[in-house]
């Protein structure tokens, strides 16, 4: 089990993680897939956009570029089988970004409208591509994607596609709801055990393991998420267990139905137990100002 600093919410875990995508390390992209210049946001759209309904996979056009994106939409449900050499562990991109990131669990769409954007994790403007292969090394615990690879080129492609009526430079998204719990109160973990046998299990496997992918993906274990993932983040955590789960009724809950309380004591009891490290966890949030609750030591904190 890993040992983590004494966070400052008033207790220590050793991690979860079931990661949302991201940090990352490509530099070109693509111009096959890149938006058209013209749709630039314009004051009025940055507020007066409040919903987003993506085009159907069905409306995909004929051609290469619809071909890159099928492939995207492919890579994005099927990552560790359709990229073995990259994904270290049992998830895919649909683990969290629910079918292919268009539901409301973890939305993508409108993602390649608001970068390059500034990661204070990375601290560093980072470009979508650095985004997806953040995904790769933490959420996936594997390796980077080449920027001007095929695969690179259609996960573009397809978070294009998602987002084709989203103007560049739009500077809020409302339709995508941030999963955190703030003010996370302190966990039960007895109870989190408990609650996770009732509840989670029978997805995610009684020790953890999951049952797949999409169905229910590893929440901890050498299949899982790294440390570095976001989902490590115990206020991530909760928040997305609140928001999500569980996605049908388990063991007499229903989705949405949790408190605060009992989303806090599953993430600490699934954050407790032992998941692959990440080796330049060290580096991260290199400025400074730091979450509370990240569960490793940072270099920034100790200057």
């Amino acid at each position: 089990m890993f040992k983590l600093k004494k966070m400052k919410i008033g207790y220590g875990l050793p991690l979860l993680a079931t990661a949302l995508l991201l940090s990352g390390c490509g530099s070109d992209k693509p111009a096959a897939t890149d938006k058209p210049k013209e749709n630039q946001a314009t004051s009025g759209e940055q507020t007066a956009m409040k919903t987003y309904e993506p085009p159907s996979m069905e409306k995909v056009p004929e051609g290469p570029l619809g071909e890159s994106i099928k492939l995207g939409f492919k890579l994005m449900n099927e990552t560790n089988t359709a990229l073995p050499n990259n994904v270290g562990d049992n998830l895919a991109c649909s683990s969290c970004h629910g079918t292919g990131g268009t539901d409301s669990t973890s939305p993508l769409t409108g993602v390649t409208a608001v970068y390059p954007a500034y990661n204070p994790r990375a601290g560093k403007v980072m470009t979508i591509e650095d985004r997806i292969n953040g995904c790769f090394k933490r959420s996936m615990n594997g390796k980077p994607l080449q920027a001007n690879s095929d695969e690179m080129r259609a996960m573009v492609s397809y978070l294009n596609y998602i987002s084709t009526d989203v103007p560049i430079g739009i500077k809020e998204r409302p339709w995508v709801i941030k999963n955190s719990l703030q003010n996370v109160p302190t966990p039960d973990l007895a109870n989190g055990e408990k609650l996770y046998q009732q509840t989670c299990s029978t997805c995610h496997g009684a020790d953890g393991s999951g049952t797949g992918p999409t169905s229910g993906p590893a929440l901890w274990g050498s299949k899982s998420f790294n440390i570095g993932a976001g989902m490590g983040r115990i206020s991530t955590a909760a928040g997305y267990i609140k928001r999500n789960m569980p996605l049908g009724e388990m063991g007499g809950i229903k989705q949405g139905s949790l408190t605060d309380q009992q989303a806090a004591d599953l993430a600490g009891f699934i954050l407790s137990k032992d998941r692959p490290d990440f080796a330049d966890k060290v580096n991260d949030w290199p400025q400074g100002n730091a979450p509370a609750d990240v569960p490793y030591e940072l270099k920034s904190s100790k200057k």
